[in-house]
């Protein structure tokens, strides 16, 4: 059986020719297909590198040349290998089970011949996919039921904020008190949101405007957690109870600025 390999134009190129040449010959002696998953997972299925080429091969042999079962010196000229190195690896795929000997019909010789059957690689490559996709299918289902439980908590944390407010307020929300609360929640995590309640609280300020300058000055500042909220009231008290005589001195230096211009004027 002639393969598209088989044909070979006759004619004198020039140097300049030769790229075109080349194009010509590329696109006439036609590709193989490989399966990319086949590329991907033939380790999975037991094929060591070597094997894979020479299954490469065997493709290509059947699709360009139409070799049922390539000789060893065919294979071995393909791969660079000795006649017996070829024979033999041909003989281990077949005693893995990748490839087994089938009987076809040929149309051109009208005979039965002998030659390798593919189908045991790709029904071993069936298997990988099919485990690859329960693999994805269960870490999709894993990934679907934390989002869910995700929001389950974040509902059941808003809920019981929604429940702190008014008890601390001693009455229903109203919708708009409400979806201010959700915005709030939006913007800091509850632990903080609670945090400003209970600043507002602690201060006797039980109004929302209160809480909202709160969680703004924090925001204003890029404090997400408690610890540097903590942090930050602890250096701003410091700054006051020990930066009690700085702003005397500042105002001690603009008074003598004033001074000075109010002089320089007079005179």
């Amino acid at each position: 059986m002639a393969g598209p390999g088989r044909h070979r134009e006759l004619k004198n190129y020039r140097d300049e020719d030769m790229a075109a040449a080349f194009g010509t010959g590329l696109w006439l002696g036609g590709t193989t297909a490989v399966p990319n998953l086949l590329l991907r997972h033939y380790r999975r299925i037991g094929l060591t590198d070597r094997e894979m080429m020479l299954v490469i091969q065997l493709m290509r042999l059947r699709a360009e040349e139409g070799l049922l079962r390539p000789s060893a010196a065919c294979l071995a000229e393909c791969m660079d290998l000795a006649p017996a190195d070829a024979d033999k690896e041909a003989g281990t795929l077949l005693e893995k089970e990748l490839l087994c000997l089938s009987r076809y019909y040929d149309t051109e010789l009208g005979q039965v011949v002998e030659g390798y059957d593919f189908g045991p690689l790709f029904k071993k490559l069936a298997g990988v996919w099919g485990t690859l996709k329960m693999e994805e299918d269960v870490e999709a289902r894993r990934l679907v039921e934390q989002e869910a439980a995700a929001v389950r908590e974040r509902e059941q944390k808003s809920a019981s904020i929604y429940l702190a407010f008014e008890k601390e307020f001693g009455r229903p929300f109203t919708p708009i008190e409400i979806e201010q609360i959700g915005k709030w929640l939006a913007e800091v995590s509850p632990v903080l949101l609670m945090e400003a309640l209970r600043q507002a609280v602690l201060r006797g300020k039980h109004n929302l405007k209160y809480i909202d300058s709160i969680v703004l000055q924090w925001r204003k500042n890029n404090l997400r957690t408690l610890e540097e909220v903590t942090a930050h009231e602890q250096q701003f008290k410091g700054r006051r109870k020990g930066g009690g005589g700085e702003p005397k001195a500042d105002n001690a230096a603009e008074t003598r600025r004033k001074e000075l211009l109010k002089n320089i004027y007079v005179s």
